[in-house]
């Protein structure tokens, strides 16, 4: 029965995706990769709403780990952590089933305990999501907002983009 069994052809697999930062001169729209998986998906293969957090939580991290700085490190010797305080999303177009994404993270503001982050989900050139993130700095026991290192703002500063 073994040697009847059908032939499968199986894709090689590719590499998994890694961050792409674009960076100019001082600047940082920062991209990750995504692709869509059935379990993003609803039953008729589009992304569910709520998993574009999801997406825009990755590119966050990647981004903070690209300039970096490691969450996990943060929390463990800043005893801090950044925490979601608003988001405000237009949902453009839906992504779908096998669809590859682009997500991007371009900090716009940075201040003593608060960082605005503006995010956009694209397919190729097709804007499907657009977001404005607003993060709080505090301590990692919750007891309320703290100031960021200056190590931290500066390297989170560095990659705002200039007003063209």
């Amino acid at each position: 029965m073994v040697a009847e069994q059908a032939k499968i052809a199986v894709p090689a697999t590719a590499p998994s995706p890694q961050p792409s930062p674009s960076r100019g001169e001082g600047a940082g729209l920062f991209s990750i990769p995504v692709r869509i998986y059935y379990e993003d998906t609803d039953v008729g293969g589009v992304v569910y709403y709520a998993n574009y957090l999801r997406f825009l939580e990755r590119a966050r991290t990647d981004w903070l780990r690209a300039a970096g700085f490691e969450l996990d490190v943060i929390q463990r010797d800043m005893k801090a952590v950044f925490v979601v305080r608003r988001v405000e999303a237009d949902y453009h177009s839906p992504a779908l089933l096998g669809n590859m994404i682009t997500v991007t993270a371009e900090p716009t503001e940075v201040g003593a305990s608060k960082l605005v982050i503006r995010q956009r989900v694209l397919r190729a050139d097709e804007l499907l999501l657009s977001a404005t993130v607003t993060l709080a700095f505090i301590a990692s026991d919750l007891s309320g907002p703290i100031r960021m290192p200056p190590t931290l703002r500066a390297a989170m500063k560095s990659t705002i983009l200039p007003i063209a």
